[in-house]
């Protein structure tokens, strides 16, 4: 099976190594020539991935449209809010009826879509052949062979036991799922949920803060989810508190690394400028706010969040706040 991965950052990278040690063939998309170059001849990409050697199944190229060229899967591995932008240009050269994979984790801002709906706009795609990645997985530990799971989720059957099928790996054990909605949400929310536990680790704040914040993060995840039609036990899984978890607790982690920096005083501007990758929870934290507003959602932990990312809360008043609401039933 011959698969286009759209682009080649971290994830995206990593993503294309588990299609090829599976023994699929991959190109990768990347904007720059000396990336391709690097990927092609030296089969590493020591920006993102060093250390790690690329399977040679896996080609580079700068054109998306060769990128794209009999790919019967593609796969989608952008900043969330870059994506409708990029789509628009890519759209055009996909194969009819690839199934289309999504690598990202957000809520378009604006319009609050989940990824899945974005894709399913731009291209005109039948959802059916929209499948959703998302689990505890972290890009280097998974380049460097560390054993994970994670969940691929879609609504036609068929086409998401092909992608399972086609990413089983002896490091990489994927599930599949019906619930498109909940998987998505999981790995949106928790980008939001992980910005907040950087905080609270950089303002110096111990374990029982960390646990409370991961517990009381994952029940506004599940009640926006149930508002929105996803199944609750999705939220007890790889897709949401595994990646939930994962996304806290590691200092690999971007969403957490931002934060941390947040929590120990420096400014978002400041943090931005020293931050070489996307930590998608710094825009989505407002569009995932907006979403939960729009359905009745209570979520306070992304409401402080977003106030200290976008409007100047200090990290310790945005605490502060949490602890004064009103006391009620768990």
């Amino acid at each position: 099976m011959r698969t286009a991965v759209l682009s080649a950052g971290s994830w995206g990278t990593t993503f294309a190594k588990i299609l090829a040690d599976r023994g699929g063939r991959v190109s990768l998309h990347t904007r720059r020539e000396s990336l391709a170059h690097e990927i092609n001849t030296g089969h590493t990409n020591t920006e993102y991935l060093p250390g790690v050697h690329l399977p040679g199944l896996i080609t580079a190229t700068t054109d998306h449209a060769e990128a794209l060229s009999g790919a019967e899967m593609v796969v989608l591995s952008v900043p969330s809010q870059s994506l409708r932008e990029n789509l628009v240009r890519w759209a055009p050269h996909l194969t009819p009826d690839s199934t289309i994979i999504s690598l990202m984790k957000g809520v378009e801002l604006g319009t609050l879509m989940r990824m899945s709906e974005v894709i399913a706009e731009v291209t005109g795609a039948d959802p059916g052949r929209i499948v959703v990645v998302s689990g505890p997985n972290l890009a280097p530990e998974i380049a460097a062979g560390q054993p994970t799971a994670t969940v691929v989720a879609g609504t036609d059957a068929a086409r998401t036991q092909a992608v399972q099928d086609a990413i089983t790996t002896d490091y990489f054990r994927p599930y599949t799922n019906n619930d498109v909605v909940g998987c998505e949400l999981g790995g949106a929310v928790k980008n939001v949920i992980a910005l907040a536990y950087g905080m609270v680790a950089g303002m110096g704040f111990g374990d029982n803060t960390k646990a409370t914040l991961i517990t009381r993060g994952l029940a506004e995840t599940a009640r926006l989810g149930a508002k929105l039609g996803a199944d609750p036990l999705t939220f007890a899984g790889l897709a949401g508190l595994g990646d939930l978890v994962a996304s806290c607790v590691s200092p690999i982690a971007r969403n957490r690394a931002f934060g941390e920096r947040l929590g120990r005083g420096e400014s978002l501007e400041e943090v931005q400028a020293a931050t070489r990758q996307v930590a998608e929870g710094v825009k989505s934290c407002r569009s995932v706010r907006d979403l939960a507003r729009a359905n009745g959602v209570e979520m306070p932990i992304t409401e402080q969040v977003e106030r200290v990312c976008h409007e100047g809360l200090d990290p310790r008043k945005g605490v502060a706040a949490l602890m004064a609401r009103d006391t009620k039933p768990e």
